[in-house]
């Protein structure tokens, strides 16, 4: 395989595997989520939609009696653009418990520790196929630069309520549906896949969600003949394949998402629902 073919095989920017400091520069509420701008002067300025970074904050981060938690959290980055000599790295999140509730505090002027990109990200769609994005709540997330990248694709994005739906806001013209029917069309985002694929042949899926939405968008995807790239979730301890924390079955054995994902081609998994999936 040459150079090119392999890094079209296995999109992913490597980052030295040590843990650096960026500074906060903003930190905005979108409904629900908190969107977080960070500027990166020592990694890499060019991670692949889909990669990922572990997350912590540098300072109340553990080691004292109410600093909980002690392990970084995973987040796929949603935006990396040049900033001065460096990269402002955009994170969305939801705070759901310690770990994301400090990252979800910091202020402009603190200092996130992160590590990355890490993981193999998304393949661009083949010549001659339609890319059709599909995200589920926080999943959207790495959507946002593949968006970006492709320039202007069909995206269908779906959320739980109105408040959370606040994050489709950063994205152009898409399709929405939430659970609750607060904003866009009352349904479930895997409906309006399903009825896109009805329009017409030659679509590649990218999508991005909770594992049972996954899982329903390989099963669409799967009667129709539909390539589709999954970016599973998992809870990942190390995000260098040492703890098997986020170990999956696919149909060529059990793979380390941090290492081998976290995209995987739909059809390898034999479900995109396993023990331990979610943030």
């Amino acid at each position: 395989m040459t150079p090119k073919a392999a890094e079209a095989a296995e999109p992913r920017t490597l980052a030295a595997p040590e843990r650096r400091l960026a500074r906060v520069t903003a930190n905005q509420a979108l409904g629900a989520y908190r969107l977080i701008s960070a500027r990166d002067v020592e990694g890499p300025a060019d991670p692949r939609p889909g990669q990922f970074y572990m997350l912590a904050a540098a300072r109340r981060w553990g080691g004292g009696a109410d600093e909980r938690p002690y392990l970084p959290r995973a987040f796929s980055y949603a935006r990396a653009r040049p900033d001065g000599a460096g990269v402002r790295l955009e994170f969305l999140l939801e705070a759901v418990g310690p770990g994301t509730e400090r990252l979800g505090s910091l202020e402009p002027g603190e200092d996130l520790a992160l590590v990355g990109p890490l993981g193999i990200g998304l393949r661009p769609p083949e010549a001659g196929t339609r890319p059709l994005l599909v995200g589920g709540g926080i999943g959207a997330a790495p959507l946002l630069c593949l968006a970006d990248e492709l320039g202007a694709p069909r995206l269908l994005l779906g959320f739980r309520s109105g408040a959370h739906a606040e994050a489709a806001r950063l994205f152009e013209r898409p399709s929405l549906a939430t659970d609750d029917g607060s904003l866009g069309r009352r349904a479930l985002v895997t409906e309006l896949l399903a009825e896109e694929l009805e329009e017409g042949p030659g679509a590649t899926v990218f999508a991005c969600g909770p594992p049972p939405m996954l899982e329903a968008v390989r099963n669409i995807c799967a009667e129709r003949g539909v390539p589709a790239q999954l970016a599973l979730e998992s809870g990942m301890a190390c995000g260098f394949g040492a703890c098997f924390g986020c170990v999956v079955p696919t149909r060529d054995g059990y793979l380390r998402l941090c290492v081998d994902g976290p995209v995987l081609d739909a059809d390898r998994l034999e479900s995109a629902l396993f023990p331990g999936a979610g943030h």
